[in-house]
């Protein structure tokens, strides 16, 4: 191939991503001409992760995210666009969204905001009109209004710096919401997450203690705590800590479901069933996530009938957390039919092809049979060859192996899926041990793969945080693993 091919093969992918981008904001048009929003909502959204810069796709997409009641994801949208002469609407529509969300002197601030750069434009009846209403509900001199508005929209803007994993952007606004309001204690629990992300450990433990000692029994500083000792291996501190929280029931509704999460997230499982299934007998309606959550401790302390009841609710509102399940997790028993398991070691073992022989060595982990029995009669066969024979001979005289390791933390069953995320990790494995990259974490990288393949392969919003959480790991870690995985792809 010629010098400049890579030049070429990147100009073709920038090339095909914006027809497919083309493609899917064409089809989010003819959703929406038709009314159906959430089908709308999935085009736009694909179109925009292809053509993250296209204003038409940006503006069709924050249109069909405050129909449907997201007025905070859509105004997220709304000021990512440089406003210039042919956008000033989303001055109008960013007031609209303030509008719904009750931030009266945001509203207003934008609505004055799009009069003056556009006196005449199509929306000035409409914006006229909602300056009316706004003169009604808030006074030129409300401070106290201004003060709360502030205050929301600082917070909102730092917790969308979190979730895109802007940590050190997160960190700088979360400052200055406590430089402004030193007793919001909900800016220094978030500043604690964004240095934790960072792995500034003891920042994000000192911050948390601090607010312990001014605020003494605050929940979410003590959920943090639970959540920090978990992912930094702290057994004994956490264990010790979540005895202490047991018996506690918190008065406020949202902090009973940010302890029973947080139970959840670090298996105390019969603590959080406890919580969360008090809270959904007495008719609390929350967000996917509480299903979620309420799901996986059902599932876990044994009532799994109950468990996949709940799943079908938070597949309703996030249909993209299919393939998330419980029962799916890396924690959850892998059960392989053995007939079935040692016919596939076998066809794998006789294959000609490198990364099939690999795939057969590393299923050999689920087996409890003498692997010398499985394994001998093809050594002959693969003494040639020097990645296949050091994983044979390691697995014969330890009865393990980093990459058979992996594939126990991917969460294998019997379906197509399965089989490509083992073949999909014996093609990385091979491309590993040529640069003689380690395997040292086997959660990690498998970890790392399921993220890949339900990211790019099965197209599902999923996050890197979502994966992490299954696998009880930072995302710092993760994203470590995601990394190494992309360099070996390219």
């Amino acid at each position: 191939m010629g010098k400049d091919s890579n030049i070429k093969t990147e100009k073709a992918q920038v090339v095909l991503f914006k027809q497919a981008g083309d493609f899917y904001y064409k089809k989010g048009v003819k959703a929406y001409q038709n009314h159906d929003l959430v089908k709308a909502k999935k085009y736009f959204q694909r179109a925009h992760r292809l053509k993250p810069d296209d204003t038409s796709i940006m503006l069709e997409y924050s249109v069909v995210l405050t129909e449907l009641g997201e007025y905070q994801q859509s105004n997220q949208l709304l000021l990512d666009i440089d406003v210039e002469n042919d956008t000033v609407e989303c001055h109008y529509l960013i007031a609209n969204n303030y509008a719904h969300l009750g931030l009266f002197q945001e509203s207003a601030k934008y609505a004055q905001r799009y009069l003056e750069a556009d006196p005449e434009g199509e929306f000035k009846e409409e914006t006229e009109e909602l300056l009316d209403l706004l003169s009604i509900e808030v006074e030129d001199d409300d401070v106290e209004s201004a003060y709360e508005d502030d205050l929301i929209i600082k917070q909102e803007e730092a917790k969308r710096l979190l979730e895109q994993a802007k940590f050190e952007e997160a960190i700088t606004v979360l400052n200055g919401v406590i430089e402004d309001y030193p007793e919001f204690w909900s800016a220094y629990n978030n500043l604690a997450l964004a240095h934790f992300y960072l792995d500034h450990l003891e920042e994000a433990m000192s911050i948390l203690e601090m607010v312990l000692e001014k605020n003494p029994g605050n929940i979410h500083a003590l959920c943090n705590q639970l959540i920090f000792h978990y992912y930094c291996q702290q057994t004994e501190e956490m264990n010790a800590l979540a005895e202490q929280l047991a018996p506690i029931t918190p008065m406020i509704v949202e902090h009973r479901y940010k302890l029973g999460a947080t139970f959840a997230l670090i298996g105390k499982y019969e603590y959080a069933y406890r919580c969360l299934r008090l809270l959904y007998k007495h008719g609390y309606e929350g967000d996917a996530s509480f299903y979620y959550w309420l799901s996986s401790a059902a599932y876990f302390t044994g009532n799994e009938k109950f468990a996949k009841s709940i799943w079908k609710r938070v597949l309703e509102e996030m249909p993209d957390k299919e393939g998330l399940e419980p029962w799916n997790r890396v924690d959850a028993k892998i059960q392989l039919d053995p007939v079935a398991l040692k016919q596939q070691i076998h066809e794998n073992l006789s294959s000609d092809k490198q990364s099939e022989q690999l795939c057969g060595l590393f299923l050999t982990s689920f087996l409890n049979d003498d692997l010398s029995h499985v394994l001998s009669p093809y050594e002959a066969e693969m003494k040639d060859d020097q990645l296949l024979i050091s994983v044979y001979k390691e697995l014969m005289t330890r009865g393990t192996h980093p990459g058979a390791e992996v594939v126990q933390y991917l969460g294998l069953t019997e379906n197509e899926d399965s089989y490509f995320l083992l073949s999909f990790w014996s093609h990385l494995y091979v491309k590993a041990f040529k640069k003689e990259i380690p395997i040292v974490n086997a959660k990690g990288w498998a970890a790392a793969i399921n993220y890949m393949w339900r990211k790019y392969v099965k197209e599902k919003k999923v996050s890197q945080a979502e994966v992490a959480d299954s696998y009880g790991m930072s995302t710092s870690t993760i994203g470590k693993y995601v990394k190494v995985v992309n360099s070996l792809l390219e």
